[in-house]
């Protein structure tokens, strides 16, 4: 599943775009992009008994670590629900979805531990079609959720029965016809997982939560910003979404052209490589995070960065891949892209 179209766009859009790009001749068949999902942090109940002392974001392309110190500002000790929602995985799209591993639950490889001592959650997961629930109708058929892996779906091994069921039910949906001429299908329902467990802030003591996971990553083996793509009239409105949503500047354009010239071919063999972070939910402690970091690491000083900083600052001079900010509210979650050799 880690193949698939371009990011951020609706299928439709998706055809639109591998059309135009088709057109203007960057290589843009199925099977070389792929679609990041947007996976953030722990997530906790509203409270104004906790405060989020510090939290310190590493962003990779191979691990994402998030070090949190909590503070439990009451002379009593707090206890709250902790949950890590993993993103909805709609398998009718997952052919363009980059999937970090082939773990059919904890897909991403997520671990955490609470003041460094490694910490069960417990993994809860559930198949949706629409608003109806499926579950049942899965495990009835020994069916897996997220079929990945060992664990895909044959859909023409299984019996006629179970076929014809999970077709009445809208659990598969057409997708296109054999060589033989025969109807293939495709799961069509959405998975959905998160890892909950419920955590003890002591009174008045500081708690160090970290966790880590492997990002889903989208990819890309050109970009549309290389000047001999982005001036064409066609592919206008995606360039000006990348500018939008990486706040993509003209010096980092002109850094662009320094290494790629006006050629249409991808002469430099630049790729796209980008990740997307939910930050908002940092939002729901007891007033702002008082001290907050975020480095990240394209893996090479020689690739390209550009996200939307909105208040953060660099750190120093000497790091342009380290940003800082302090009492810190997040409004925004973070869309990062990546040029360059990989």
């Amino acid at each position: 599943m880690a193949n698939g179209a371009l990011s951020g766009l609706s299928l439709r859009s998706r055809a639109l775009m591998i059309a135009l790009l088709a057109a203007t001749g960057w290589p843009a068949r199925a099977n070389d992009s792929a679609a990041e999902l947007s996976i953030g942090g722990l997530q906790f109940v509203r409270t104004k008994d906790v405060a989020m002392a510090s939290e310190e974001l590493h962003i990779g392309l191979d691990r994402v670590t998030v070090r949190y110190q909590f503070v439990n500002q009451t002379s009593k000790p707090v206890a709250l629900t902790v949950a890590f929602p993993l993103p909805d995985i709609d398998l009718s799209e997952a052919e363009n979805i980059a999937l970090p591993s082939s773990d059919p639950v904890n897909f991403v490889a997520f671990e955490t531990r609470i003041d460094g001592n490694a910490v069960p959650l417990t993994i809860d997961q559930r198949a949706m079609v629409g608003n109806k629930d499926v579950t049942a109708l899965l495990r009835q058929f020994k069916l897996p959720l997220l079929p990945l892996g060992d664990r895909e779906i044959r859909v023409a091994d299984l019996p006629a029965t179970t076929r014809t069921k999970l077709i009445d039910d809208g659990l598969l949906m057409p997708a296109g016809m054999s060589d033989n001429g025969r109807q293939q299908y495709t799961p069509g329902w959405v998975t959905k997982t998160s890892a909950v467990r419920e955590q003890v802030f002591p009174a008045a003591r500081t708690v160090t939560v970290e966790h880590q996971y492997r990002p889903s990553v989208g990819s890309s083996p050109d970009t549309v910003l290389r000047s001999g793509l982005r001036r064409s009239a066609a592919l206008g409105p995606e360039v000006e979404r990348y500018r939008r949503d990486y706040c993509v500047t003209d010096a980092f354009l002109a850094e662009l052209d320094k290494r790629t010239g006006d050629s249409q071919a991808n002469t430099a063999k630049l790729q796209e490589r980008r990740i997307s972070y939910v930050l908002k939910t940092g939002a729901n402690w007891a007033g702002p995070i008082r001290s907050f970091t975020l480095t990240i690491d394209p893996g090479g000083d020689d690739r390209l960065v550009s996200f939307c900083p909105g208040r953060l600052k660099p750190s120093s001079a000497d790091n342009a891949r380290q940003f800082t900010a302090s009492d810190f509210k997040p409004d925004a979650d973070l869309k990062i892209l990546m040029i360059g050799k990989f």
